[in-house]
């Protein structure tokens, strides 16, 4: 969408595009490198996945428990648990990236090129 500028030509006002640009508006913003948190939390449930594979499968157990039973069952609490801790890494590493925000400044700028749509 391009800006609206209000144009006047020897008294008389109209609305549309301007041909001599306005000054550009500038704002401070703040600049922060802040973590995704769905990565942390699928890669944490991966991480627990491996350790009840581990848990199931590596360690002798009790001969009255099905080995696909115990992954189950340490699949559902180990994943849970690694998507805590994801998360938890994922707060952590957004509180760090408040520290380390800078500022920077933007300048807005027009459109250069006319919108084509007809409905705009």
């Amino acid at each position: 969408m391009q800006p609206h500028y209000v144009l006047q030509i020897a008294g008389s006002r109209l609305d549309g595009m301007a041909f001599e640009e306005s000054p550009a508006e500038r704002r401070e913003v703040n600049v922060r490198r802040a973590p995704k948190y769905v990565p942390f939390l699928i890669l944490g449930a991966l991480v627990g996945v491996a350790a009840a594979a581990v848990v199931a499968y590596a360690v002798p157990g009790d001969e009255t428990f099905d080995p696909g039973a115990v992954f189950g069952f340490f699949l559902v609490m180990f994943a849970a648990g690694g998507a805590i801790l994801g998360a938890a890494l994922a707060l952590v590493l957004d509180r760090r990236s408040l520290k380390r925000q800078e500022k920077a400044v933007v300048e807005a700028v027009p459109d250069s090129e006319p919108d084509t749509d007809p409905q705009g």
